[in-house]
C-alpha cells in the first residue's frame, strides 16, 4: 500500500502531539520533485546513525529534546529551535526524550545544480 502524501494546497496539522507523542510514528508529510517534508518521531534513547542527504535541509524541533551531532560537535535542540544544514553534511540524532522533528529536505535537481539553461 502506497503512503499517502499531502497534495498541493492541502493543510497539514503540525500542532504538538502532546500526550499522543509517545504512541506516534514518523510520517512523510509530502514529497515533490524538489522537496520532501517529514515529521520524525524519536523515542527516548533512540539514535539515528550518521548519514547525509544531497540537498540542503532544515531540522525543526517541534517538541522534546534531541542531540544533533555534526562534524563540529554535538548540540542540543529543543522545541521551538531550528537548524539548517548544507547538502552532504553528515548528521546524527540522539533522543534525550521522546521528540518530534520536522525535516524539510531539498531534493537535488542535478540539471539546475550544474547551471544548465534550457
Amino acid at each position: 500500500m502506497a503512503l499517502h502524501h499531502a497534495a498541493s494546497g492541502d493543510i497539514i496539522e503540525l500542532k504538538p502531539l502532546g500526550e499522543t507523542l509517545s504512541d506516534a510514528v514518523s510520517t512523510a508529510l509530502f514529497k515533490t520533485e524538489e522537496l520532501e517534508v517529514i515529521r520524525m518521531v524519536l523515542h527516548t534513547g533512540r539514535d539515528v546513525p550518521e548519514h547525509s542527504v544531497p540537498g540542503e535541509m532544515t531540522i525543526q524541533c517541534l517538541e522534546g529534546r534531541v542531540e544533533l551531532t555534526l562534524r563540529e560537535g554535538t548540540k542540543t535542540m529543543q522545541a521551538g529551535q531550528l537548524a539548517c544544514l548544507k547538502g552532504n553534511e553528515p548528521y546524527s540524532f540522539h533522543a534525550m526524550e521522546t521528540s518530534a522533528l520536522l525535516l524539510t529536505i531539498r531534493l537535488k535537481d542535478e540539471e539546475a545544480n550544474q547551471g544548465v539553461l534550457k
